[in-house]
């Protein structure tokens, strides 16, 4: 019996704060599509089998029609809320706080839908097609997970994912010499600088960077085993920060949790596909002219659901 086809996961329902509005629906094709259009289309070719998004609930129709209907027919999609109130017994919203609470708790809306091995994204991240490649592959083997959870992330080179307008997030990565994952510290605020190095400017943790440091851009692979110690951890999370107004529980953060624990194994898979996103406005213009370049060098079709 053939395994069964992976899921792809894209986590959509971020605030755009930086961004200023809703860039998960922002037009960067030449017919009106999102960078998530590129994701299915490279997901669906790689071979996974659904694609699962969790969204506002607040933004459900225009979802539907602006997105979902272009690529509906081709493959199954389902959707799921990330909503503030869904907390665990015994927890609540503090007041004035209107951030959602994470990639961890966004994974967690979904779990009822991820009954399949899965990949979780960003909505607005442009990761390549070589990485759907390499990823569905992984996730498509067999694994016996008796005494350790083995999932896998696709790394991507520090200096490559940096924006020329702002600060941005991520997860930076150590691995050891059989290729797994060691660590992920998750940095705030990781500013290039004009040598072509980078630095944390956060006042929490100020670190300097060569910029070829290999970082998470959200591009996972995992199994449903990860569900419970996503629960487990999100519980934590509350206990520890449940009262702040910003505060969020990060997915890399749980699984630094469980290497260090010994509980899981995660492969890192390198790709050479380019990764472009939209932190910002100004970021808009660049996304828009790689697609133009992708789509001119035959990588994609100029009108990608045509």
């Amino acid at each position: 019996m053939p395994p069964m086809k992976p899921t792809l996961l894209i986590l959509a329902a971020g605030m755009g704060s930086r961004y200023g509005g809703l860039k998960q629906l922002d037009a960067m094709g030449p017919n009106g599509e999102a960078v998530l259009d590129y994701s299915v289309f490279d997901a669906l070719r790689a071979g996974f089998g659904k694609v699962v998004f969790v969204i506002r609930r607040d933004f459900e129709s225009d979802f539907r029609e602006k997105v979902i209907k272009r690529f509906g027919d081709r493959i199954p999609v389902e959707l799921a809320f990330q909503d503030l109130n869904a907390l665990p017994d015994g927890f609540s919203i503090p007041e004035g706080r209107d951030k959602p609470w994470g990639t961890a708790h966004a994974v967690l809306a979904a779990k009822d839908l991820l009954h399949e091995p899965f990949a979780m994204i960003n909505a607005d991240d442009f990761y390549g097609q070589k990485a759907y490649q390499v990823l569905c592959r992984e996730l498509s083997e067999e694994r016996n997970e008796s005494e350790k959870r083995q999932y896998s992330m696709v790394g991507f080179e520090l200096h490559r994912t940096l924006s020329d307008h702002g600060s941005v997030a991520r997860g930076v990565c150590q691995a050891d010499d059989d290729g797994n994952l060691t660590s992920v510290v998750e940095m705030k605020k990781i500013v290039g600088l004009p040598d072509g190095t980078a630095e944390n400017q956060d006042p929490e943790n100020q670190v300097s960077l060569t910029g070829n440091e290999l970082v998470s851009m959200n591009f996972w692979g995992f199994r449903p085993s990860i569900l419970p110690h996503l629960e487990g951890a999100f519980v934590e999370f509350l206990k520890a920060h449940g009262n702040e107004r910003k505060s969020e529980c990060f997915v890399p953060t749980v699984v630094d949790e469980m290497i260090q624990a010994n509980e899981a194994v995660v492969k890192v898979l390198r790709s050479d596909s380019d990764w472009f996103g939209v932190t910002y406005q100004e970021d808009k213009p660049v996304v828009q002219g790689s697609i133009k370049a992708l789509i001119e060098k035959g990588v994609y079709p100029e009108n990608l659901w045509g």
